[in-house]
């Protein structure tokens, strides 16, 4: 019998993974879900003859990118409301993408129905396509007999994050664009241009100035360490990417992005826009609020928040209301808190996290609309340095020697 991996997370929302015996992955999802188990992912076990084999393919396949995600939800939403079995919608879908890898995905999808399995089995076995809120929204849409609502509203949501994903990257083009320039030109002076100035410097009779000595020295350990310098950034650079696929890096990486000067307030403010739309996603489509706090937490974006709302979701099973343990976590301001307790009081805590989102969606246009206002001064700021460096350095002695021969 196949060995089958999973990974989820318990009743009280702690990640568990492991393999199981099983006869068909159905069999092993049903059999998990017995136990408590909410699934994240579940795949059999190749053996290593295979596994090697799928390994090269990863090189032959690309990323599905969001634009082909709503489009693939979008058709699928299409065929299904209009009355096409879901086998047959996957298997067409499957044949006419040009995307090889959403080829593969919904090809797989329709052998695991074909199979027996179900839906939600189906697109658990992708978790690195679907995430949790896609695959608990369909999970609820073929439990309630309603897919094509649950499918409309997942569209609505990719469409939001890939308008949230645009804004944002569009914002921060400007500042990314000029810190680079800022780079480039501090690496050109340093590597290029006061080394050719240094045989004039070498020449003068008198002191130099301690920012032309300085600058000089900069440059002349720059230019022997070059190759060591680089190295060490590139070492440097891998540690800390690799500390922060660590848990604890993350998070501390997480929480330290929202400190950032200019910048934290933006990306808690998106992270907190995405908590409040999911959510309200979620408890619309009737998922119990436990549940989802569970499935919203991996979710937002920041590791650091998502922990937060796990820590709200602790005290909902104590038995706290919801607006106690969001005011709690410090991140709410007491206007949201306001709606969320006005949520709760009337039974309409879904439409009301809804306007939460809203409300945090319009604070993140504002602020992206004076991002570039706001980094304007540091830009200049840093520019000022730059001219006063190059100022000090290097054209000081230059005017004092121009000075000293018209004497």
């Amino acid at each position: 019998m196949p060995v089958y991996l999973y990974r989820g997370k318990d009743s009280e929302g702690r990640p568990v993974q492991g393999q199981m015996v099983s006869q068909d992955q159905g069999t092993a999802s049903r059999v998990l879900q017995r136990q408590g188990v909410m699934l994240l992912g579940l795949e059999e076990k190749q053996k290593d003859a295979k596994a090697s084999g799928d390994s090269r393919d990863l090189f032959k396949r690309r990323n599905i990118k969001m634009d082909e995600k709503i489009l693939m939800t979008r058709q699928l939403y299409a065929l299904t409301r209009s009355g096409v079995p879901i086998i047959r919608a996957l298997t067409g879908l499957s044949e006419s993408s040009p995307n090889p890898e959403i080829k593969r995905v919904l090809g797989e999808m329709a052998r695991t129905l074909t199979a027996g399995g179900d839906l939600t089995t189906a697109f658990r076995q992708h978790p690195k396509v679907f995430s949790p809120i896609y695959i608990s929204m369909v999970q609820v849409g073929e439990t309630t007999g309603r897919l094509s609502e649950a499918l409309q509203a997942l569209i609505n949501h990719l469409e939001m994050e890939r308008e949230t994903i645009r804004r944002v990257s569009t914002a921060m083009r400007y500042p990314t664009l000029v810190i680079f320039s800022m780079v480039a030109a501090m690496t050109i002076v340093t590597l290029y241009v006061i080394p050719n100035f240094a045989p004039v410097f070498a020449s003068m009779d008198a002191e130099l100035p301690w920012a032309t000595r300085a600058l000089m020295a900069t440059s002349e350990f720059a230019v022997n360490n070059g190759a060591g310098i680089a190295v060490a950034l590139i070492v440097a650079g891998l540690l800390l990417w690799k500390y922060i696929q660590t848990p604890g890096g993350g998070l501390q990486w997480d929480r330290l992005k929202l400190r950032l000067p200019v910048f934290g307030s933006l990306f808690e403010r998106i992270a907190l826009g995405r908590f409040s739309r999911s959510l309200s996603m979620m408890i619309d489509a009737g998922v119990p609020i436990l549940r989802s706090l569970a499935i919203v937490s991996d979710t937002v974006g920041n590791k650091y928040i998502g922990a937060a709302v796990r820590r709200m979701q602790t005290g909902v099973e104590r038995g706290e209301r919801l607006t106690q343990t969001a005011a709690n976590t410090g991140l709410f301001t007491p206007l949201v808190l306001q709606m969320m307790s006005v949520g709760e009081e009337t039974g309409s805590i879904d439409r009301l996290m809804n306007d939460v989102a809203d409300f945090y969606e319009e604070e993140v246009d504002y602020e992206l609309k004076f991002l570039a206002d706001a980094i304007e001064p540091l830009m200049l700021g840093f520019m000022a340095v730059l001219v006063l460096i190059l100022a000090l350095g290097v054209f000081l002695p230059i005017w004092e020697l121009g000075a000293a021969a018209r004497g």
